[in-house]
């Protein structure tokens, strides 16, 4: 058998959202931009999507605006955020342990004038509201932070942090990456208080390849400047013709993650308990990088004194997929992981779980055996 055990990485596209891209390709394939009937037919699909997407996330359909992924949302919020926000200020507060596409739009800000106060992480990788009252200036503009870690599943407390800047009068708007959040833990975004949410498609069963930014009151409030120049789609926000195929599977992914999320959550609590039970009392050593309090669908541990390459690959032989990181890192050493202080011998023998609905008991198991087996023929190896 094969246990895929990757789903922060990327998840398995759903049959309804499959169905949806074909019949977009196949048979309703207009331009939705376009006036005739066939246009007509396809804005009538993109409407109806950007409604189950804003249903999901808990708002409205105007304040959607698709994008290709979560890292084009992100680099959208932080370097149109800043642009809109310039006169205000020019300090933008995040952490050391975000995603790749925010740490890099940082860098783009920084070269432009700006200056970011990088948070540290708490113990689990999560980020302290006092941290960021600690760190809030009277020219900060721009608050972001990633509400689950795509390395230890760790959760920050957005809302405490939203309320928080209301307290202090403070004009910043506030940023989350929810990528690794979005159908996996319980959140809307009126619970989040944040200004901008990135979600992304291929996270939650939905093709690589589409993503949203959640803008609230849409243009009401916040005038976020196009990243993207020329025509008027998505409002005039972001120019190019819709990637309508992956907009109408996002949005058929979104239908049924929403329908099924208290089963799936419930689901992918009870596999990681599993896998935490049986790897904790099977592998002398193992460590549990995740915390208790860290969304379900992503567990981190560590084997001290093995490379967790040699692990990957030995397991992979058998039908086996995991990570050690992020998928965006390409093998480079974590550096969420040195973030949170950890030895190296700890950092360097981490492997990460992630789970999704379609994940199954089996496939816990089977890894569980197989890592037994593959640590002690290492071991022996090595000896």
């Amino acid at each position: 058998m094969t246990a895929y055990l990757d789903n922060a990485a990327t998840t398995q596209v759903c049959p309804e959202a499959a169905n949806a891209a074909m019949k977009m390709m196949t048979e309703v394939y207009g331009n939705p931009s376009s006036t005739h009937t066939m246009g007509r037919e396809a804005k009538a699909v993109l409407d109806a999507s950007r409604a189950n997407v804003a249903k999901a996330l808990g708002g409205k359909a105007e304040e959607v605006f698709f994008t290709s992924c979560g890292s084009e949302s992100d680099n959208w919020a932080l370097r149109s955020g800043a642009e809109l926000m310039h006169r205000k200020g020019k300090h933008i507060i995040s952490s050391a342990v975000e995603h790749s596409a925010i740490l890099q739009s940082l860098e783009l800000l920084e070269k432009q004038g700006y200056e970011v106060t990088r948070l540290h992480p708490q113990a689990d990788g999560s980020i302290s509201p006092e941290a960021v009252r600690d760190a809030l200036r009277e020219d900060t503009i721009l608050v972001s932070l990633m509400l689950v870690n795509n390395e230890t599943g760790a959760v920050t407390d957005i809302p405490a942090i939203s309320k928080l800047l209301k307290a202090s009068g403070s004009p910043a708007l506030l940023h989350t990456d929810a990528v690794q959040a979005f159908l996996k833990v319980p959140f809307s975004v009126k619970s989040l208080g944040a200004d901008l949410v990135s979600v992304s498609g291929h996270k939650v069963h939905a093709p690589k390849g589409i993503g949203a930014l959640w803008v609230k009151d849409g243009d009401k409030t916040i005038k976020l400047p196009p990243l993207i120049a020329g025509g008027l789609q998505e409002g005039g926000r972001r120019a190019g013709t819709e990637a309508l195929p992956n907009i109408a599977a996002f949005g058929a992914a979104c239908e049924v993650g929403k329908a099924a999320f208290a089963e799936s959550y419930a689901h992918e609590k009870a596999l990681r308990a599993l896998a935490v039970s049986r790897l904790t009392a099977e592998n002398e050593g193992l460590r549990v990088l995740s915390s208790d309090a860290a969304a379900p669908g992503i567990l981190s541990i560590s084997l001290p004194g093995y490379r967790s390459e040699t692990l990957m690959n030995a397991l992979e032989v058998s039908g086996i997929y995991v990570s050690k990181s992020s998928a965006c890192k390409k093998g480079h050493r974590s550096y969420v992981l040195e973030e949170l202080g950890l030895p190296a011998d700890v950092i360097d023998g981490a492997i990460r779980l992630s789970f999704s609905r379609f994940t199954t008991e089996e496939e816990v198991s089977f890894f569980c055996d197989e890592l037994r087996r593959v640590r002690q023929s290492v071991y022996t190896k090595l000896r």
